[in-house]
């Protein structure tokens, strides 16, 4: 076999990136302009996107350095032990790449990430020593957004902060117990310990303003930290996955979970529990952890529909808790309270906010509301306006009914 080039290289560990959810593709039908002769592509290998701190959507190269890794978690499909085709890149290759793209305005930025070569301490220098030659030899003014290696030397971590947007270390699996089966080489203490001290750097070097006189602190990741959680390789609830979560936010400051359904990889050792979660129940998630840090939702609310700990697959986990506390409504759209109106199925921030400024001038009805939200069909059972109210329906025991898709017949043609 001839030695790979570097586009076939980029192809591997592009495609092996895809695992790394800390940033997100969107998706598009696959068109190439050299086939038609037109302009434009939507193939572009290890494109994707991501938001940066100030809210802009931006265009990332998201790539490994290597695919090749000495751990063997047996969740992962780069793992020592996986049959998959491996490939590796160099410093100055990544760096060559991420210019590349970024003259030719395909992308805003790098998002880096690796498996684990030689040791932790020997992959964490090279990924450092990329972000450092585009920040100090090219002077690269681009989004960085780098995963760390928990295991590594703190100092290394720390030089990884004072050159990267954005870090980001796998918290991997919401439970110790599952993270010392699947993953013995690992240690929840030490990933926890490397977020702390990404922690620790931030706040120390946050500007004192009571000292304006006093030079600036050196820039140490201003887009914060984040992490990844596999969902779905164990057994934990998704109550225990939102336990995690809460504890995560609180304790490290973190910008961003981000939740990866698991994709169960063919395993001889059945040590694995191959159950392939939907990509709703990652959907769910995501919905359920925006609740908690953005609508004033407890961990407990959320889960009081059910008791097995799971979300409710067939409805998004506001409007199962509004179901289940029917008593708390309908809200007066023109008397309730801000908090009162993030509870209302349908109503997101901007919905409420819009709310809020549009009844300081007028007593809203429910036409007005239809502007405002997305679906009227949603929220209208559970507000009263000037001229509506929900009557009985809140009493209804088929009320679930109206908001659970419906089966559909596939077509045999």
């Amino acid at each position: 076999m001839g030695k790979r080039t570097l586009i076939d290289r980029l192809a591997i560990l592009a495609d092996a990136a895809k695992y790394d959810a800390s940033c997100a593709s969107s998706g598009s039908a696959k068109r190439n302009s050299l086939s038609t002769n037109g302009i434009g592509s939507t193939e572009g290998m290890g494109i994707c996107h991501a938001y940066a701190p100030d809210g802009r959507c931006i265009s990332l190269l998201k790539i490994l350095m290597t695919n090749f890794c000495i751990y063997d978690c047996k969740y992962c499909i780069n793992r020592v032990s996986s049959n998959v085709e491996r490939a590796r890149f160099s410093v100055d290759e990544i760096v060559k790449l991420t210019l590349d793209f970024y003259k030719r305005n395909y992308i805003e930025g790098l998002f880096l990430s690796s498996g684990i070569i030689r040791s932790s301490n020997y992959t964490m220098e090279q990924m450092v020593e990329v972000a450092r030659k585009l920040r100090v030899e090219h002077n690269f003014g681009g989004y960085i957004h780098l995963k760390s290696i928990p295991e590594a030397d703190p100092a290394l971590i720390e030089q990884a902060g004072l050159h990267a947007d954005r870090l980001s270390i796998n918290i991997e699996l919401p439970r110790e117990a599952s993270l010392k089966s699947y993953a013995p080489e690992k240690s929840g203490a030490v990933i926890r310990s490397a977020m702390a001290n990404v922690r620790h750097g931030i706040e120390s070097r946050q500007p004192d303003r009571k000292e304006r006189g006093k030079a600036r602190p050196p820039r140490f990741i201003p887009g914060g930290q984040s992490t990844q959680m596999i969902v779905g390789a164990d057994q934990s609830s998704d109550k225990d996955i939102m336990t995690t979560s809460a504890s995560l936010y609180s304790g490290y400051k973190l910008r961003r979970v981000y939740y990866s359904a698991f994709s169960p990889i063919q395993d001889s050792s059945g040590d694995l529990p191959l159950i392939k979660p939907p990509l709703m129940r990652e959907h769910r998630l995501y919905q359920a952890d925006w609740l908690m840090r953005f609508y004033g939702f407890e961990k407990d609310e959320i889960f009081e529909a059910r008791g097995d700990g799971m979300l409710d697959l067939d409805l998004d986990p506001k409007l199962a808790w509004a179901l289940e506390r029917r008593e708390r409504f309908p809200v007066n759209v023109n008397r309730a309270s801000r908090e009162e109106l993030l509870r209302v199925p349908g109503f997101g921030t901007k919905s409420v906010n819009r709310i809020l400024a549009a009844r300081r001038h007028t007593n809203l009805r429910l036409d007005h509301i239809a502007r405002i939200v997305r679906s009227l069909k949603i929220c209208r059972d559970f507000i009263e306006t000037v001229d509506w109210h929900p009557s009985r329906a809140l009493d209804l025991v088929t009320l679930r009914d109206r908001f659970v898709p419906q089966p559909q017949q596939l077509q045999l043609l």
